[in-house]
């Protein structure tokens, strides 16, 4: 079985985070994803709420430099409590 990606890298990559709408969810996604993602800009984050409001959607394209790099941000973006679901 090959390790190799299916990914090329460098590449636009949106990846999608689902929890409560609140402001420690929000601010603890974007800490997150710029830990990984210094440069992050401001456009490259879309936010949307759920039909009634109880949940948050933020989606982030950033620009993947690696697998490593998206295997690491997954893993930080999946063990945060604040994070119901990381797509």
């Amino acid at each position: 079985m090959s390790n190799k990606s299916l990914i090329e890298f460098p590449c636009d990559f949106p990846i999608k985070i689902m929890g409560d709408n609140c402001i420690e969810f929000e601010t603890e996604v974007i800490r997150i994803v710029r830990q990984h993602v210094p440069n992050l800009g401001e456009a490259a984050i879309q936010q949307r709420k759920s039909s009634k409001g109880n949940y948050l959607g933020i989606t982030v394209t950033i620009r993947a430099e690696s697998q490593p790099q998206l295997d690491a941000l997954y893993r930080e973006l999946t063990a945060c409590t604040l994070s119901k679901m990381v797509l």
